[in-house]
């Protein structure tokens, strides 16, 4: 079974790897080869060193493991789709430089400036559902019976993107429930595996609404228990009061929203935006591994243990300087999401899961075309999501004015004009002027409709417009 990773010398393609490289299953649904595609032969070079350590030290004599999937790097798109069996898409149009001119251009106007929440998450869609689509064009092209696992991020905006180009062959995933869910089961002391989540929501915007153990909706015993809900990551953030208020365990990400006012104090005040942070830290691994590639693993072991510990460093910071749990340090997450969806198509295996998904008829007052992150049944045939039930106002108040704001972006992308972009900016939950989100729009993309920072989608394309990215579960 061939795998094409869109983005191959992105960062975190040695988590994807290292969950293929002690996949256990039957041998039969195994994949054999992965296939590395980049527009940046530098970093390709150096994810493909790291690759070749781990192979080495994972697999192989002695190791009680079959050799791992052959390792191909390519710079041409449609050479690296051509025969693929599944192909994840983890882009980073513009690098992690882009990124950081998104957060800059919010903060600017003292709005939320953060990867794929509030007006940041806008710009980026603004740059990256184009080339999600060009990509998807390609896939119907070249490999029509691939299936294509989403990890690029706004995941939700931009699964649904490229859903209209290649339907439901195309499932977003993300890392933030699953590890949310398991959070949770843990704090009850149950196996995070033998429980029950119900999960409703839109990438990076939902909510854990029960875990089920052995038939027992164990959330009520959770939630008014301080020490326990206060003993993770989620419980930390929100804190026990607001948790009991809302009846439910929010996604991590919605802490922008329902703490919006100190989350923008503590990332104006702190030295360097996220993306700066993760420019500079991992221009250097690079380079470093550029210069000494036998020791590529180690340098980036050790620059991902520091990226883990400073996730959300800001957040943190603004309810009290907590520190990350160790078990929420080894990173991967969203390719253990990734590998076990592979597996359920691939071998039939039929499992439940947390996808971003077309909505048909499970979240109530969504429409069927909706991309929701819920869970889903996953087989041979793909992923039905299932029915999540009544949704609180609160919350499907909120999805709706967002997922209104994706579509904007996607207008927008799709049309090539300026006023769905501004209206996507405007309508944000988390942008309060109409002014604000003229003057981000002007900042951001000054020569619109070119959305590029001044260069011309053709140059943007062959400058990097599938270099590294950061991961759905976000930096």
């Amino acid at each position: 079974m061939r795998l094409t990773l869109l983005g191959g010398g992105g960062f975190r393609v040695p988590l994807v790897y290292r969950a293929l490289l002690t996949d256990d299953g039957d041998a039969a649904g195994r994949c054999t080869e992965l296939v590395l595609y980049d527009t940046d032969r530098r970093r390709l070079d150096a994810i493909a060193a790291v690759l070749a350590e781990q192979a080495a030290q994972l697999t192989g004599p002695g190791t009680g493991r079959p050799p791992g999937p052959a390792v191909r790097t390519t710079t041409d798109l449609d050479d690296a789709l051509r025969g693929a069996d599944f192909v994840f898409s983890a882009i980073r149009v513009g690098g992690l430089q882009g990124r950081s001119r998104d957060e800059r251009a919010a903060l600017g106007e003292g709005v939320l400036g953060q990867e794929t929440v509030g007006a940041g998450g806008v710009l980026y869609g603004l740059r990256t559902v184009p080339e999600a689509v060009r990509i998807a064009e390609r896939v119907a092209a070249v490999a029509p019976d691939a299936w294509v696992i989403n990890f690029t991020n706004p995941a939700g905006m931009v699964t649904e993107a490229m859903q209209r180009v290649l339907g439901d062959r195309v499932i977003g995933i993300c890392d933030s429930p699953v590890g949310l869910c398991r959070r949770a089961a843990r704090a009850v002391g149950a196996d995070p595996d033998r429980a029950g989540y119900d999960y409703v929501g839109l990438n990076h915007l939902g909510w854990l609404r029960r875990v089920t153990v052995d038939g027992h909706d164990r959330l009520p015993e959770l939630l008014a228990d301080t020490a326990a809900l206060e003993s993770f990551e989620e419980g930390k953030l929100f804190g026990a009061d607001w948790l009991r208020t809302l009846g439910a365990l929010p996604n991590e990400y919605l802490h922008y929203y329902y703490f919006n006012r100190e989350a923008v104090a503590a990332l104006r005040q702190a030295p360097a935006t996220r993306g700066e942070f993760l420019r500079d830290q991992q221009d250097a691994f690079y380079a470093q591994a550029a210069a000494e590639p036998a020791g590529a693993l180690e340098v980036w072991e050790r620059t991902r243990r520091e990226r883990e510990a400073t996730y959300m460093a800001e957040s943190r910071e603004s309810t009290g300087g907590w520190e990350r749990d160790a078990c929420d340090l080894e990173g991967g997450g969203y390719d253990r999401v990734a590998l076990a969806l592979m597996r359920a198509i691939a071998r039939n295996e039929r499992t439940t899961l947390i996808l971003n998904v077309r909505n048909r008829t499970a979240v109530p007052g969504l429409d069927a075309e909706a991309v929701v992150e819920v869970p889903c049944l996953v087989d041979a045939a793909g992923a039905a999501p299932l029915a999540t039930g009544a949704v609180a106002p609160d919350q499907l108040g909120l999805m709706l004015s967002v997922k209104a704001v994706e579509r904007a972006v996607i207008e927008a992308a799709a049309s090539g004009e300026r006023t769905p972009a501004l209206r996507a900016l405007a309508l944000h939950p988390l942008v309060d002027s109409v002014y604000t989100a003229d003057r981000i729009l002007q900042t951001a993309y000054p020569a619109w409709p070119d959305p590029g920072y001044g260069t011309t989608n053709s140059a943007r394309r062959s400058a990097g417009s599938c270099s590294p990215y950061a991961g759905t579960g976000g930096p």
